[in-house]
């Protein structure tokens, strides 16, 4: 950046001028503050610190800090110099994390001098706390932002770039991390100090983000176990650790399960029916994960595997019943066997999140999950229900579609249809009732002009400018896309990573979002107000295939833009408190409003047609495919519908009344929520759970409900620019910019009902959600 060479410098200047104080002894009982966070350190450390910045080749490595240095101490502090100069999780200061820098052998000794740090920061900040936001608040957000970013580089590449030797690593020292934080989420006299400045005469100066943050940091440290004492404590703090381990091994357990099933085939006939870009990407993955180097698309060999571009093409394309059944009761059974096995994890992670609810005084862990959320299990229940019924009997209708048409077709499947052949024969009825081949359009989604097109809405709904910057920033895989969001005047405004590609060889499998930077007035760098923005957006489509880009599916072209909903919540916030910038202190259930609210663009007749040109020709996608595509939209929503609703039912019994000391399994449960979810009865051997990473490795415990509960948020905010009107470009651009200073900007410093009712003017309602669904009159 333009700014960082000036930055280096005096950073220089002042190390200089600190080693010669050293040199003077007048250094000796004084604290240094730290050139990237300004945070107070103990002696020992601040000395450390300040020679450890010095360039190995710098003469006054040569001085030691302290009157009277033995040769011991001084070689310790040269290790300890040469550790932070080497290791990039230890670099104090960069514009952007040095993806490309980091090895799996950086991080133990990295994460633990940086908890050394932070520990020893943290002792400094409860000796001189005091209930003010210049004593309390802004030296807590340079000690958990500093460790958010550093451990999220780590997280981030054990997600991207996995590998044996990342995991030991992260293994290792995840123990430390958590026993950090729980340091941290107990401390008493921050957790005082936080209360004394709600009690204090000057709260209600306090602007609704200072509130908000103030109030949350309570709530988090009592659910963090501030109040326990002696033995509760103790055995919080042991269930903490062994629930990270448990979600950690999950996770695990999952990606191996994925990565372990590899189906050869060289006979084209038993993978008759797979479009040429499945057959292209079999034939690339027995190139690379088995050294065929003369396979083919056309004469093979394949080779079939668990994610998501290969499985869903076998499940949607493949004639051959066989394989498809193959493939289904693969992926249905991941991790559910042998070493990889995560039934017992489960349970093991239920009794312990049953057994943290009751120690913080809660009867179940749905409550205590619900505690930051703003919905209430009843509230919950009530919502699922009600979406239940609305959508029961479409998903019958659906099925009886379903089983006619295979009838109609000649099929012997007829007579026997069950899951392994819903998504092949839903597939040919929508190719049948709509004229559509999903992979027939492959070709009209390049990635590089849905980019363009998504961009261009951006600009016309919110008024910023996305460019591309590959080069300034370290990335973790050539792969990987760098982006810089400039406002109208042309001023960045915030940044972000885009990685598209399956690697299922490293990469975890699904989709999301996740924050880098968030923005922050404390951590401001560079003369700006405040540090901007960064996030990065991971996907896991289709990738190039020979000299063919990407070409996606209209599915895929949706998830494209639901993550980018999410990353723009984060980049276009303009709130400058770091603990609620972006998607930070927003309640979880309320965090998928501006994903959800994306997608429906992609049914926009101008943005869609702006994106969809074919790729060798520049063809539009003619307007009566657009038509159908329109059409299509709700085929089958009532069962889709219902999807959600099974995950969303199941992830609550189980942590509301199921007993996990009881005699039921947790298969017993899911079969039981099946009954009234699922039209077609799951298979006895249905082991889904064990690889329902959302809420047994993910942050979705008693929180998959969100995903329904801000469709209905992000239902109803699409009504407004419906209201407004669709084909009125000066409406949308007045409404698009509500949407901006409303819920893009506001961050988590309001509730998020009261951000959405600044935009939408009332409360939410389902009934734009049921309507978009299809499933209440459209007169409704």
């Amino acid at each position: 950046m333009a700014h960082a060479r000036p930055r280096r410098r005096q950073r220089i200047q002042a190390l200089v001028a600190a080693a010669m104080l050293l040199l003077s002894s007048a250094l000796f009982t004084a604290r240094l503050p730290l050139a990237a966070a300004s945070a107070r350190l103990p002696n020992t450390t601040a000395r450390l610190l300040l020679f450890a910045g010095l360039p190995s080749s710098s003469p006054l490595r040569a001085f030691c800090p302290r009157a009277r240095p033995s040769p011991a101490t001084c070689s310790a502090f040269s290790s300890s110099a040469t550790m932070a100069a080497d290791n990039p999780l230890l670099v104090a200061d960069f514009d952007f994390p040095p993806f490309d820098r980091v090895e799996p052998s950086h991080v133990r000794p990295g994460i633990r001098e940086l908890l050394t740090q932070l520990e020893g920061e943290l002792e400094e900040l409860e000796k001189g706390v005091e209930p003010s936001w210049g004593k309390l608040v802004e030296p807590l957000e340079r000690i958990t932002d500093r460790l958010e970013v550093i451990w999220g580089m780590v997280d981030h590449l054990k997600a991207v770039k996995d590998s044996a030797d990342l995991r030991s690593a992260v293994e290792e020292v995840q123990p430390d991390k958590v026993k950090f934080l729980l340091r941290l989420g107990q401390s008493k006299p921050i957790y005082e100090a936080f209360k004394a400045i709600r009690n204090s005469s000057d709260w209600e100066s306090l602007n609704d983000a200072r509130k908000r943050i103030v109030e949350a940091q309570i709530k988090e440290a009592v659910l963090s176990g501030v109040a326990l004492e002696d033995e509760q404590r103790e055995k919080f703090n042991q269930i903490e650790q062994e629930l990270e381990k448990l979600t950690q091994k999950f996770s695990e357990n999952v990606l191996d399960a994925t990565k372990k099933f590899e189906k050869v085939i060289t006979d084209k006939k038993e993978i008759d029916g797979l479009p040429a870009t499945a057959l292209g990407l079999a034939a690339q993955t027995a190139v690379t994960k088995q050294g065929h180097e003369n396979a083919t698309a056309e004469n093979g060999p394949w080779i079939i595997t668990l994610d998501a571009p290969s499985y869903i093409a076998v499940m949607q394309h493949a004639r051959n019943r066989a394989l498809r059944e193959e493939v289904y009761r693969a992926y249905l059974t991941r991790a559910s066997s042998g070493e990889l096995d995560n039934t017992d994890i489960i349970a093991q992670i239920l009794k312990l999140r049953l057994e943290k609810a009751k120690i913080l005084g809660y009867k179940n862990y749905a409550e205590v999950s619900m505690a930051q959320k703003m919905a209430t299990v009843d509230r919950v229940e009530e919502l699922l229900e009600k979406l239940r019924a609305a959508s029961w009997d479409h998903a019958v209708k659906d099925m009886e579609d379903l089983k006619n048409f295979a009838k109609d077709s000649g099929s012997p499947e007829a007579t026997d249809l069950t899951h392994w052949d819903l998504n092949f024969w839903s597939e040919r009825l929508r190719e049948s009732k709509y004229d559509i081949n999903e992979e027939a359009l492959r070709p009209y989604f390049a990635l590089p002009k849905v980019m363009d097109g998504l961009f261009t809405l951006a600009n016309k709904l919110f008024g910023v400018n996305v460019e591309p910057a590959d080069g300034l920033a370290p990335v973790w895989h050539s792969d990987v896309k760098f982006y810089c969001v400039k406002d109208s005047s042309n001023s960045p405004v915030a940044y972000f990573y885009f990685d598209p590609y399956s690697r299922p060889s490293e990469k975890r499998g699904g989709a999301w979002m996740n924050v880098v930077f968030s923005r922050s007035r404390v951590l401001a760098r560079n003369g700006l107000p405040a540090r901007l923005p960064v996030a990065h957006m991971v996907c896991n489509q289709t990738p190039p295939v020979g000299d063919k880009p990407s070409l996606m599916t209209f599915r895929e072209v949706e998830t494209v833009f639901h993550e980018f909903g999410h990353a723009l919540q984060h980049m276009l916030t303009k709130q400058d408190e770091g603990y609620v910038a972006g998607i930070r202190g927003v309640e979880w259930d309320a965090v998928e409003l501006p994903s959800q609210f994306m997608e429906n663009w992609c049914y926009h007749k101008d943005t869609l047609l702006s994106i969809a040109k074919h790729y060798e020709t520049g063809e539009t996608l003619p307007e009566e495919i657009y038509a159908k595509l329109v059409a299509a939209k709700n085929f089958r929503a009532g069962t889709f519908s219902l999807r959600q609703i099974r995950f969303a039912s199941v992830d609550m019994e189980l942590h509301t009344t199921y007993d996990p000391y009881g005699s039921l399994s947790i298969y017993d449960v899911d079969r039981r929520v099946a009954e009234r979810t699922q039209v077609l009865a799951p298979l006895p051997e249905d082991r889904f759970l064990c690889s329902f990473s959302h809420i047994f490795a993910g942050g979705y415990a008693a929180g998959y409900y969100s995903y329904k509960w801000a469709e209905v948020l992000s239902a109803d905010a699409f009504s407004a620019f419906e209201d407004a009107g669709l084909d009125n470009e000066k409406a949308i651009v007045e409404t698009g910019r509500r949407f901006r200073e409303t819920v893009l900007a506001l961050g988590g410093g309001k509730s998020p009902l009261e951000v959405f009712v600044s935009f939408r003017g009332r409360e939410p309602s389902p009934e734009p959600l049921l309507r978009h669904n299809g499933l209440l009159p459209v007169a409704a």
